[in-house]
């Protein structure tokens, strides 16, 4: 499974929200333990969609959900990805080009047994 996150500035983060809430015609749910995220849903089969709170200028990135965060960060490493930071229970890395994004654990069991591939 898959998300995409679209990162904003604090000062743009509720007006992003609310514009991509009406955008895909769902309403974003906030979870008071963590209000840097605005989650959406699966708004398409496999596929996640959030707008985060963040300190730096806007962008998108994609997040990879995984049941072995570690072993699926070695296996990306070994495809050339590179590793950021560790944060809480997940990494930020580098794809080749220099892209951000994320390796996850698992956020909605059930979307991820239905979409999920095995590796090697």
């Amino acid at each position: 499974m898959v998300a995409a996150l679209i990162d904003v500035p604090e000062e743009h983060f509720e007006q992003e929200a609310e514009f991509w809430s009406g955008a895909l015609g769902v309403q974003q749910n906030r979870d008071a333990d963590d209000p840097d995220y605005a989650d959406f849903g699966e708004v398409t089969p496999g596929f996640q969609f959030y707008v985060q709170r963040v300190g730096a200028p806007a962008r998108t990135h994609l997040d990879i959900e995984t049941d072995d965060v570690d072993a699926e960060v070695a296996r990306l490493e070994a495809l050339g990805a590179t590793c950021v930071e560790p944060i809480r229970s997940w990494w930020v890395m580098r794809d080749p080009a220099g892209m951000l994004f994320c390796v996850v654990r698992v956020q909605l069991p059930e979307a991820f047994e239905r979409h999920a591939r095995e590796w090697p």
